[in-house]
């Protein structure tokens, strides 16, 4: 019976962290598309999220099946416990990095960002998904906390962000609905952060029964 289930676990081991590798295809795309405005990675990063909304329901069949035929107990049910939680984290990763590409379907903000952090907010959003993504794959407690500690970094980003907008539009008044689709970028790069930190708790979890500090194991 052990053996099954770890043979299992395994299994759900990479199938999430194939989810993973397509969070980090769907905001490194969206991304390009917005430094860029590369039609072809708004197409790319847009597939991607439909490709990661199939593996969460994949994922979800698999711990279902676990639960139900396997009936793990102690750290086997948390590791599949944190695993759903992860999903839905990752599943909104992509869902928001499709976000930022259906906005940039309707305008091309590339010329606008020279002045404003927003290639800073991106890359440190980036980094945290894949961050949190390797600390899951590694079981690495300090790459979760190095994560956790990079989340500030994008508040204060997104704080910055607002004002560079403000000075745009007081700038120019032509451009307050491009500035509105630029906070609304740097706000998905601001949650998709908080996503990232949110997988990072959770491997923190899965690997010691304590949810940000707390023991609920």
């Amino acid at each position: 019976m052990k053996a099954m289930i770890d043979k299992e676990l395994a299994v759900l081991h990479e199938e999430l962290l194939i989810m993973g590798g397509l969070c980090e295809k769907a905001i490194k795309n969206a991304t390009k598309a917005l430094l860029e405005y590369d039609l072809s990675a708004i197409n790319t990063t847009i597939y991607t999220e439909i490709e990661i909304a199939k593996k969460e329901r994949d994922i979800e069949e698999l711990c279902l099946q676990l639960l139900l035929k396997q009936h793990p107990v102690a750290r086997d049910l948390r590791k599949i416990s944190s695993t759903l939680k992860m999903l839905t984290d990752m599943d909104r990763i992509g869902r928001q990095a499709r976000d930022i590409a259906e906005i940039l379907l309707q305008t091309d903000l590339s010329r606008h960002i020279r002045n404003t952090h927003i290639k800073e907010i991106a890359t440190a959003s980036m980094k945290m998904v894949t961050g949190s993504i390797d600390a899951y794959g590694d079981n690495d407690l300090q790459a979760c906390e190095a994560v956790i500690e990079e989340d500030n970094l994008v508040d204060e980003l997104f704080n910055e962000m607002k004002k560079d907008i403000i000075e745009m539009v007081l700038a120019d008044k032509t451009q307050i609905e491009n500035g509105m689709y630029l906070l609304m970028i740097a706000k998905y790069y601001e949650k998709i952060a908080d996503h990232a930190t949110n997988i990072a708790h959770w491997v923190e979890f899965s690997n010691t029964g304590k949810y940000k500090g707390e023991d609920i194991s």
